[in-house]
């Protein structure tokens, strides 16, 4: 099992979060995202947002520490990336 995991660097809510993924399945990042104590509200298309003070636990549970642009690269190879949709026009 390997889920990526980016710098907590994204601003929203007044803290700052982390985007943890899988370049497996989508059932591996559930997985791991409950036994790190994830809610299922934390899930976003093809990722997880974790606060800024979860980020060590992910780490320590064996969440690979990637750049932002690594853990994108991952998840769009793997097919596992979900791109918001464009509501304009």
């Amino acid at each position: 099992m390997t889920v990526y995991i980016d710098p907590p660097t994204w601003p929203g809510h007044g803290r700052l979060w982390s985007h943890l993924v899988s370049d497996v399945s989508y059932e591996e990042l559930h997985t791991f995202a409950a036994g790190i104590g994830c809610p299922a509200r934390a899930f976003e298309r093809d990722h997880y947002d974790v606060p800024e003070h979860r980020y060590g636990d992910a780490v320590r549970a064996g969440a690979v520490e990637v750049g932002s642009r690594e853990l994108v690269g991952r998840l769009t190879r793997a097919g596992l990336r979900r791109r918001k949709r464009w509501a304009g026009g």
